[in-house]
């Protein structure tokens, strides 16, 4: 059965998720580890992906992104000839090349993606996706960037989510510019 893999990237001491436009967001993309997103390993954990999932919000901008703007960006590659499943009880068409539409019972949906083999599947976000997978316990995995920096603003991520969700920590590693990449399985 395949893992979901849940990743948060930009994400503040404080608990924030570095939204568009804040002081913070300015931060994460100011650090040359962030504005270079080439480390081997991680590309080739996204390329051995068997899917990336993502919610209408980050479907939409991803999407845009990696077909119009940052088309030399080290993601690139992976994501435009990768297999995306975008959920979404709106959008009606998806124009990304390899792209489906869950429109379903989200665990059900789920469900059939975890069958079929070994492997994982990668959850992008956005945070209501993040959100319903934490409430519908769906996610196996979470790997979390935390910068050094205390936002004050921005969005929650752990908001409206089980009150009891307890996480095992797997790995951390920190970079010299203070980012700390954090590796936690779902206690089960």
């Amino acid at each position: 059965m395949r893992k979901l893999i849940a990743t948060v990237f930009n994400y503040s001491l404080d608990g924030l998720l570095a939204d568009e436009g804040t002081d913070f967001w300015k931060f994460c993309f100011s650090l040359p580890e962030n504005n270079e997103p080439d480390d081997p390993a991680h590309l080739d954990f996204l390329r051995r992906a068997y899917a990336h999932l993502m919610g209408r919000t980050a479907y939409e901008a991803i999407a845009r992104s990696m077909t119009t703007t940052a088309t030399d960006h080290p993601f690139a590659d992976i994501l435009n000839t990768g297999r995306k499943v975008v959920f979404s009880r709106t959008l009606t068409r998806a124009d990304w090349a390899n792209t489906t539409i869950a429109a379903g019972d989200t665990a059900e949906e789920v469900d059939k993606l975890r069958q079929g083999g070994d492997g994982h599947i990668i959850v992008w976000g956005g945070v209501s996706l993040w959100r319903s997978f934490m409430r519908l316990d769906l996610i196996d995995e979470l790997r979390l960037s935390l910068f050094p920096y205390v936002a004050g603003e921005g969005t929650r991520l752990f908001v409206g989510i089980p009150t009891s969700y307890q996480l095992d920590l797997v790995s951390s590693n920190a970079s010299s510019s203070g980012i700390v990449e954090l590796r936690y399985l779902r206690h089960r």
